[in-house]
């Protein structure tokens, strides 16, 4: 396995100069001589944290953002790349007020360089992730007639099918099997590329595009070289539908440029991140199997009560930390305060966290525990407001899918390996494993 990396947590400190505590800000410095802290004592902004990407082990909650939680309800913090600080969001009350305030712009970040993740930042116009009201409701109409609760009970017999072909190949050839590579990868991503329309022959490399696009190892070239062959390739194909009548969502999309209900260019951009999606199903679906594989009392619960398998996967999205550090940031068009009294200016950019708003302990009592029958459960895994996760009802159905079938088809499933040997995957914005051997 890759060497762990450690890093302090925001508030450790290494040495002192002096019998005077140092500040969390100025590690090694008396509170005397701090900048930051004579600041702090001005009533100032708080200091700015360093958030790397760290490679975290298996289901692990970063500890640095565990850090900024303790240190208060809004920070501020420097990312790998890009330039200056943004806030940092981490309670649920403030996560759910800067996701549904209109003085909060998504759009306003495409025009700077803020402080970020990725190592490659290049928004298209069209996409729903950049996009603010009234343009995000007229970029969504088009494609929303797929993912509604009704198209998936009418995806949900093709989807349990083509899961019920891929398990069949695992039981007839016999354990161990890698469910990542045998299920877990393909299954989401051939669903995911029947809603959208891509033919099969197209498939794998749409995948291999997809699976660069959201790695950070391979820098900003590696990126880029994806994105362009990705955003090609769907610029063709909503092009050769735009006479088409198909409920597909590269149809639907031709079809909406063919009325002039948006322009070529936005529907590029907006089947682009649903066309990923399809990744954050098989890290996610990894992670939650792999914590029943190692927690009996999981494996117990879902075994012994089948049927009242949703609020455990409802608890198990809210508990497992499915990305690295944060996602998309926003810009505050005027001055806003927070209900803790942080004053955010016009101009600041600003992160929330929906993996610290989940583990908020004045609304999920004894957050850091996995409470199989959590109720209520509000929990904040798809997002929140106008942005909330346009695919929430496809990966939701998957997921249902995939445990229930894996569980009542292989009854004796367990790890094939000692849990600490599972692989996990590196260098990525969407945390998950390798690799998960299993026997049965």
């Amino acid at each position: 396995m890759t060497t762990e990396t450690t890093a302090p947590t925001p508030t450790e400190t290494t040495a002192r100069t002096s019998a005077e505590p140092a500040p969390p800000g100025c590690p090694g410095v008396a509170a005397s001589v701090c900048p930051e802290a004579a600041a702090a004592v001005r009533g100032a902004a708080p200091p700015v944290r360093e958030w790397p990407a760290l490679e975290l082990a298996g289901t692990e909650f970063d500890p640095v953002l565990a850090a900024l939680m303790a240190e208060g309800p809004v920070t501020r913090i420097r990312l790998p790349f890009g330039e200056g600080w943004a806030w940092l969001a981490t309670r649920y009350e403030d996560v759910r007020t800067v996701t549904n305030d209109p003085r909060f712009s998504r759009a306003a970040v495409t025009r700077r360089q803020v402080t970020r993740l990725a190592p490659h930042f290049a928004p298209r116009p069209g996409s729903l992730a950049w996009a603010d009201q009234p343009d995000h409701n007229r970029l969504r109409k088009p494609v929303a007639g797929a993912f509604t609760v009704s198209a998936m009970k009418r995806l949900r017999p093709r989807a349990q099918r083509l899961l019920d072909e891929l398990v069949d190949g695992v039981v007839r050839d016999g354990p161990p099997a890698d469910l990542v590579a045998r299920v877990l990868e393909p299954f989401p991503i051939t669903v995911v590329s029947e809603v959208m329309g891509v033919p099969e022959a197209d498939r794998e490399r749409v995948h291999a595009w997809t699976r660069r696009i959201i790695s950070t190892s391979g820098g900003a070239e590696a990126a880029d070289a994806a994105k362009q062959g990705l955003y090609g390739w769907i610029t063709e194909t909503v092009r050769a539908r735009s006479n088409s009548t198909g409920d597909d969502v590269y149809s639907l999309l031709g079809a909406a440029v063919a009325r002039g209900e948006i322009e070529a260019e936005e529907a590029v951009g907006l089947a682009g991140p649903l066309q990923i999606g399809g990744e954050a199903v098989t890290h996610n679906c990894g992670q939650m199997l792999f914590l029943v594989l190692t927690r009996p009392e999981l494996m117990a619960r879902l075994r012994e009560r089948p049927a009242e398998r949703g609020p455990v996967l409802e608890e198990l999205l809210r508990w497992i930390p499915h990305r690295s550090t944060v996602g998309l940031a926003r810009i505050a068009l005027e001055d806003v305060e927070l209900a803790d009294g942080t004053r955010i200016a016009a101009g600041d950019p600003v992160y929330v966290s929906y993996l610290a708003a989940n583990r908020d302990p004045a609304v999920f009592p004894d957050p850091d525990r996995i409470v199989p029958d959590r109720e209520p459960n509000p929990h904040l895994a798809f997002g929140h407001g106008p942005h909330h996760c346009t695919g929430a009802v496809l990966a939701r159905l998957q997921t249902e899918l995939l445990v229930d079938t894996l569980l009542d088809r292989l009854p004796g499933l367990r790890l094939a390996v000692p849990a600490e040997d599972v692989r996990w995957r590196r260098r990525t914005m969407i945390r998950g494993p390798r690799t998960l051997p299993v026997t049965w």
